[in-house]
């Protein structure tokens, strides 16, 4: 009975990891992405208004 207990906490620490890996690569991708959009939309506003 043990042995489960602690196979549990195991994968609940790697599920943490795992979160915070998926939320990092997120940002990673995300925020440039984010901000290239907002100079996109800067610049195309720019042009077409003069």
């Amino acid at each position: 009975m043990s042995e489960t207990t602690g196979e549990r906490a195991d994968v609940g620490q790697t599920g943490n990891k795992r979160t915070a890996l998926v939320v990092v690569s997120w940002l990673w991708v995300g925020v440039p992405l984010a901000y290239g959009l907002f100079e996109l939309i800067r610049k195309v506003t720019a042009l077409f208004t003069g």
